[in-house]
């Protein structure tokens, strides 16, 4: 039975052999999308220290970044209201919802005038829910907690390690572009393939008198 930071090893080995098998812009797929929808469908494995909300800004916690820099998993940590300018990302996505709820709005190109406009309705992520991005689909959004008195949290997955990808961040209404790199929140990164808890308990249980 898969339980706690298990299930985050368990999605991270699929992850890795879909990396080997497709590469890292052949991994999207159906089969992805049912492991992470999986993983994000069960809110008892994100580490408390990858929980932390910032008083002033979002936080973006490292969870795992593959070895050849194919993929990346984050924790995304929402404060009452926050939210992100409207940015992009380069490189496939998916964002999945842990706890509370959060608003992506897409945006592009508009017709007439130098700025970027709201595309459709904005999309709601509750508990469980995935949402795919692309840059092929376009990728612009901006994404904010949907509550003004507690904090949402939600994970998000993407094809290249994205704290040291150069994206751009757009001004809505001049159409500025503006150069950034997110880097995350903390250096700290979870050793999810610690077992030490686990190895000593079995070997304190093998231990017992028969």
């Amino acid at each position: 039975m898969t339980m706690g930071i298990d299930r985050l090893r368990a999605f991270i080995a699929t992850a890795t052999r879909l990396a080997d098998a497709r590469g890292a812009d052949g991994m999207p797929g159906d089969e992805l999308l049912a492991a992470f929808r999986d993983l994000v469908s069960h809110d008892d494995w994100l580490p408390a220290d990858c929980a932390v909300p910032h008083p002033e800004h979002y936080q973006q916690y490292l969870l795992h970044c593959d070895p050849l820099e194919r993929f990346c998993i984050v924790s995304f940590v929402w404060g009452p209201g926050q939210a992100t300018p409207v940015h992009d990302h380069t490189v496939w996505g998916y964002v999945g919802m842990l706890r509370g709820e959060e608003i992506s709005q897409r945006y592009e190109k508009a017709r007439a005038g130098a700025g970027y406009a709201a595309v459709a309705e904005p999309v709601r992520l509750t508990p469980g829910t995935v949402e795919a991005l692309s840059p092929v689909e376009g990728d612009i959004h901006q994404v904010r907690n949907a509550h003004a008195d507690r904090v949402s949290i939600s994970v998000h997955m993407y094809g290249g390690n994205i704290g040291a990808v150069r994206r751009s961040v757009f001004d809505p209404v001049s159409g500025a572009v503006k150069p950034f790199v997110s880097g995350y929140s903390s250096a700290h990164v979870p050793n999810i393939w610690d077992r030490s808890a686990q190895v000593r308990a079995g070997i304190g249980a093998a231990m017992q008198p028969v």
